[in-house]
């Protein structure tokens, strides 16, 4: 057909055996069973040569194999020998090869017969000759389908009754790639050329997705598997900057799909348990840093494994560790800058404390263990639905990160004046019952009723839960942290309104600043005044 399926031509003769014998109706006497499975002598599968218009290839269920050159017009048997080949064997699936016409590989399965080998082959001359390439692949693991990666030649994936195997040297040498696959026949593999992913089709068991591919290829120019046996950075595949939150954590006995890790794969293997922290650290093109992440080894008289530190850092929603594990680990970033501030019990409602989106372009990663820097390349991407331009994301990234910096000097500030405030606390109730300790409380008392006007200026401090801000006035951080969320969600520059908010919100928090620079400058030192006037002792003993 050449115009999708509307007419078609025949353009072949029988490419089958089309023995009678195997032909007759199937079932018993009263009921037939003719669903169409049961039909013997047809073909199984064809395929065009992607390099080579009119280079057909096709394989029939009861084991032959034709090729022709002229888009039809000729045909050529080019089933490979019988001292390679089983006579009957099912032709399940071929592949004509992304890089070179005459080459062409072959999955058979022969289990219909109680023969549960492999068959895999390959040709490299049209089919003239061919060789057994199963090396590796168990002998009761029969084959379904052979693919070559469009992007890396030589790269095989081979499916069987029993799961996944991939070859790095042409089919020569087989090992397994299950990693967390079930334990389950793969019936067909599809390569996503652009987006680099291998689509295994299970039987029963879904679909499945190995969405880093460039992680193989460059395993595959490192020797293969037993590259991860050293230390080594492996270059991030492209990520998308796309909107919403990629998904949530599911557990592990959800019966639905899983998105894609929402930010960029880093993939990097340890020789050994390293003996100092592992650091990963991200900068923009110009080798400025945008975040670091830190994988912290036990320290003397702590407990447990590693961990991340600061808080917040680690992969998108929900701060996964940096790994330290010996072997392959994988971290991912959410494409964030750094976060926002918080502090203990902080409630707000719709606000965002996540730091801004980097920009569509390039970047760096950088890899620090036991002495040692790696540092590789990736882009970020962006989404390719969207017209918005590069300008665009630049003006939304920095009202972003202009709110962001307020909303850490507006947090800042609370903190400040809840430390303040407990230090007068303590020291008022360690004095309690001295014979000087009115004027301190008096003071005291004073000094953190100005502190408390601007904490409550800058925080709604009544809230307990999360759903107080509908009970209780929102106080200037929650609105900044609210403006940040309505800058950010969408991928849009900001509108005007935007930035009117933006500026009546910062006077306002401006001059609640300015009140607290005050209080630091001349009542906290005023206080700290009257306590040495009044000749405070270090320790107070109180009578028994």
């Amino acid at each position: 057909s050449t115009n999708e399926g509307q007419s078609w031509e025949v353009i072949s003769p029988d490419l089958t055996r089309n023995d009678k014998s195997k032909q007759s109706a199937s079932g018993g006497p009263l009921t037939k069973d003719n669903t169409s499975i049961e039909y013997y002598d047809t073909i199984f599968t064809v395929m065009e040569s992607p390099v080579q218009a009119g280079t057909i290839w096709s394989g029939s269920d009861d084991g032959l194999v034709y090729v022709t050159r002229d888009g039809g017009k000729n045909w050529s048997n080019v089933t490979p020998p019988k001292d390679i080949m089983p006579e009957w064997i099912q032709i399940n699936s071929l592949d004509a090869s992304p890089f070179d016409p005459a080459t062409a590989y072959v999955a058979a399965t022969m289990y219909k017969y109680d023969d549960n080998k492999p068959y895999l082959y390959k040709t490299s001359d049209y089919g003239k000759t061919w060789k057994k390439i199963t090396n590796g692949i168990p002998e009761g693991a029969f084959t379904r389908v052979v693919r070559e990666d469009p992007n890396k030649r030589g790269l095989l994936y081979a499916g069987t009754e029993t799961g996944m195997f991939v070859s790095f040297d042409d089919g020569a040498n087989w090992q397994s790639m299950q990693l967390n696959l079930p334990l389950v026949p793969i019936t067909d593999l599809a390569i996503h050329k652009r987006e680099k992913e291998l689509v295994a089709a299970t039987q029963g068991r879904s679909f499945w997705i190995f969405d880093d591919l460039p992680l193989l290829y460059q395993a595959m120019d490192a020797g293969g598997f037993r590259s991860i046996n050293d230390t080594h950075l492996f270059k991030p595949k492209e990520a998308y900057r796309m909107p919403g939150f990629g998904g949530f954590q599911l557990p592990a006995t959800a019966t639905v799909g899983r998105n894609p890790a929402s930010g960029v794969a880093v993939y990097y293997s340890l020789k050994a348990k390293p003996t100092t922290d592992v650091v990963i650290e991200f900068l923009d093109s110009s080798g400025k840093s945008i975040r670091k992440f830190t994988g912290r080894l036990p320290r003397a008289g702590a407990g447990g494994a590693g961990s991340a530190a600061p808080p917040g850092d680690g992969e998108g929603f929900g701060g996964a560790p940096v790994p330290t594990e010996a072997g392959l680990n994988r971290f991912v970033w959410d494409m964030r800058h750094a976060d926002a501030v918080r502090f203990p019990g902080m409630i707000l409602w719709a606000g965002e404390t996540r730091g801004p989106k980097v920009v569509p372009g390039n970047y760096q990663v950088k890899l620090t263990v036991d002495g040692s820097t790696m540092t590789e390349t990736f882009e970020v991407r962006a989404d390719p639905r969207l017209t918005t331009t590069a300008a665009d994301y630049a003006k939304q990234l920095d009202l972003s990160l202009k709110i962001r910096d307020k909303l850490n000097e507006t947090q800042n500030a609370i903190i400040q004046i809840r430390d303040v405030k407990k230090q007068v606390d303590d020291l008022v109730k360690r004095l309690a019952g001295q014979p000087n300790a009115k004027p301190i409380a008096d003071a005291g008392a004073a000094l953190n009723k100005k502190l408390t006007e601007v904490e409550e200026a800058l925080y709604q401090t009544k809230n307990q839960s999360s759903q107080d801000p509908l009970n209780f006035p929102i106080r200037l951080n929650n609105k900044l942290a609210a403006l940040g969320l309505v800058v950010s969600q969408a991928e849009a520059v900001p509108n005007e309104q935007s930035y009117a908010v933006y500026d009546e919100l910062v006077a306002q928090i401006n001059a609640q600043l300015q009140k607290l620079t005050q209080i630091m400058k001349s009542d906290v030192p005023a206080f700290n005044q009257l306590v040495r006037d009044q000749n405070i002792p270090a320790i107070v003993v109180k009578p028994q």
